[in-house]
């Protein structure tokens, strides 16, 4: 069983060679291929070759998946049948077969595993001859990353890490702080307990595989049910329920009526975010490059000290405190000073050197300001998602006063008003939450892009002719 710690890293990788035979070599590939759990070092630039990549290319087309069969097919009988599907299977069995190291009656393939699936890689090579042999890593060369995916709520949150980039196989894994981050925001911007039922319902009905077009999106509904709990609870607080019926009374304060309070506490949700943010890449700057980048990083120590001294400068002068204004003077002056020696550094010192550190310090002072700011955007979309509530019930309550005759047309204008602002303000808040996630945070977060892992998987033709899904895909009637 994983700890919470696991949670918080990438799967672990392990170097590894397969093994085999020369004779046993093609049904240990098979079965490499079909495991699916292993990168294969691959020649650079290779494509199909082997003798059924003219097979292959003499086809018109590639109609089915690759797919291997358990034993060594005939080629020209697969071009007739026009079995595309095990021909690129045989062509690219065939580019690892040829990229394998023999020596003596062995053959050998280096390559990546995930540390968990090596027990169940050994056994199933075993029965074939193989074997699976754990290396020392490469000296410079980082692992690729997969990011865990076990699961049902983690498997939702995984897409919105992967949509800004691959973590570094050193970095923390910020999935579920990712994720917890985003519903919140989006639920301050999204507050109305009617339309957060709304996304509830969708969430069910993605669960339960309905409509079957959007059957892709099935993964998603943990996430889709966190935003929607999100925004049932911010519209508690804002007393909205399909705009201000009255129907839930005001627990916190009213968007249109407190939008200075709402606005200050869309910086107090910010400022925390940012500072966990900077507390990640501290971590991340260290494993990746020790305690000196870790530093001297402007999204390490000497950005975060630069963070955290503007914070106290600006608490102190809100509280009229003169020690918080000095010392977040002081913390602001050192850390801007460790960023100018990294960044010196790294400009390679000189004039030059200096002038760009300076531009660039002058930068690192702008960002942290506007980034912080940018936080109002929660308070400010919030604001606007209660107006057009506002407005649509306004505009109910004026056709109803008319008389009953107007009933109908106001319960229509009700509908039309609310499925209008639930869509255009599902849209807004989804995209101000992403870009507050990838800006704001995932900026400090992240310095550099890892790789992904892509293992080789081939499956393998069963006796009646069908692939077996891969391992660990769920499926559905």
């Amino acid at each position: 069983m994983n700890s919470w710690a696991d949670s918080l890293i990438p799967d672990r990788m392990r170097r590894v060679a397969v093994v085999a035979p020369v004779d046993a070599l093609r049904d240990t590939l098979v079965r490499v291929a079909d495991a699916g759990c292993v990168e294969l070092d691959r020649p650079e630039g290779s494509g199909a070759s082997g003798p059924a990549a003219p097979h292959l290319q003499s086809l018109e087309a590639v109609s089915e998946p690759a797919v291997l069969s358990e034993s060594e097919p005939d080629l020209d009988r697969l071009r007739r049948e026009g079995l595309t599907g095990l021909l690129a299977g045989e062509a690219e069995l065939a580019t690892y077969r040829e990229a394998a190291v023999i020596r003596g009656s062995a053959a050998a393939l280096a390559g990546w595993c995930p540390t968990a699936e090596l027990p169940r890689l050994a056994a199933r090579l075993a029965d074939g001859g193989g074997a699976v042999v754990p290396l020392r890593a490469p000296p410079g060369v980082d692992p690729p990353t997969r990011l865990s995916d076990t699961g049902t709520v983690r498997r939702s949150l995984v897409p919105l890490v992967r949509t800004y980039g691959t973590v570094p196989y050193a970095d923390v894994d910020p999935t579920v702080p990712a994720g917890i981050a985003y519903v919140v925001m989006f639920g301050m911007m999204f507050g109305d307990a009617g339309h957060g039922l709304l996304l509830l319902l969708g969430a069910f009905l993605l669960r339960s595989g309905r409509p079957r077009r959007l059957l892709f999106l099935r993964p998603l509904w943990p996430f889709l049910t966190g935003a929607g709990v999100a925004s049932i609870l911010a519209g508690i607080a804002y007393g909205e329920f399909f705009g201000p019926t009255g129907v839930l009374p005001v627990l916190w304060l009213n968007p249109l009526e407190a939008p200075l309070r709402l606005l200050a506490c869309a910086i107090g949700l910010g400022a925390p975010l940012l500072a966990l943010a900077y507390g990640t890449g501290i971590v991340n700057r260290w494993r990746e490059g020790g305690p000196g980048r870790a530093l001297y990083a402007v999204s390490g120590v000497a950005g975060a000290t630069v963070f955290l001294g503007f914070a106290g400068l600006a608490a102190g002068v809100a509280l009229h405190g003169p020690l918080m204004v000095v010392t977040g003077s002081v913390l602001a002056l050192a850390g801007l000073g460790l960023a100018g020696t990294g960044l010196m550094a790294a400009s390679g010192g000189g004039a030059s050197g200096a002038v760009q550190s300076g531009v660039q310090l002058f930068d690192v002072v702008i960002r942290i300001g506007s980034n912080t700011v940018s936080f109002a955007r929660l308070a400010a979309f919030g604001l606007t998602h209660a107006a057009l509530g506002g407005i649509v019930w306004q505009g109910t309550t004026a056709l109803t006063g008319t008389g009953p005759e107007a009933l109908p047309a106001a319960l229509l204008l009700f509908v039309l008003g609310n499925a209008l602002a639930f869509a255009l303000e599902a849209l807004v808040a989804g995209v101000q939450a992403l870009r507050l996630e990838f800006y704001e945070l995932f900026s400090r977060v992240f310095d550099e892009e890892g790789r992904p892992f892509r293992p080789w998987h081939v499956p393998t033709l069963t006796c009646q002719g069908k692939a077996p899904a891969p391992h660990g895909t769920e499926v559905t009637s």
